[in-house]
């Protein structure tokens, strides 16, 4: 089997593992803790994350919390939350502002995305894991949008994978294009750096 048909079956494989974890949510609660705990004393003001889709780890019960932690102490409009908005012309996403409530559609996938809210320029990332292993790397679906957007967002926004310690595999080989993240979350906490 080819890498690419190799990494499709591992990608379903992952997906339909996570869906079907009996204890999903009791580690979506765990994460979000992790998450909550490592973003004390960050400095960023603009963070960009996802609309969780298959499964996935939920990032904005703990980013709202976050907004609202920066609201008592007096930075109501310095703390933002982006989510990604599909640019089709490049194959690459750009961020527009999200709260709770705030107006939203279906991109060209069908996941939500913010409508008609302002473009922020995130300095920390949140990317979701289909799978992730040692030194950073993560596995993703497979379109590259992330890959195509860190490429071009400069300066380059920090980034963090979020992901289950199911999707943990620790024979995941990099291709010679992919870009290690700088930190990886899991529910039982930090993965990497190590």
């Amino acid at each position: 089997m080819n890498i690419p048909d190799s990494k499709k079956a591992l990608r379903a494989s992952l997906i339909a593992e996570r869906l079907n974890l009996p204890d999903r949510l009791e580690r979506a609660e765990a994460l979000q803790r992790v998450m909550r705990i490592w973003l004390v004393g960050r400095p960023d003001t603009v963070i960009g994350a996802y609309w969780p889709i298959k499964g996935e780890f939920d990032p904005l019960p703990a980013l709202h919390r976050w907004k609202e932690d920066g609201e008592l102490l007096d930075e109501p409009q310095r703390r933002r939350i982006g989510l990604p908005v599909v640019d089709k012309v490049h194959r690459t996403l750009r961020f527009h502002a999200w709260y709770p409530g705030c107006p939203m559609e279906e991109d060209a996938y069908g996941i939500p995305k913010p409508k008609e809210t302002e473009v922020l320029v995130p300095t920390l990332l949140f990317v979701p894991c289909v799978g992730y292993g040692p030194g950073g790397y993560r596995l993703g679906y497979g379109g590259g949008f992330y890959d195509r957007t860190l490429a071009a967002l400069q300066p380059r926004p920090f980034t963090v994978g979020l992901g289950f310690t199911q999707g943990f595999l620790d024979d995941l080989e990099p291709e010679a294009h992919d870009v290690p993240l700088e930190a990886i979350l899991n529910d039982n906490g930090v993965v990497w750096p190590v």
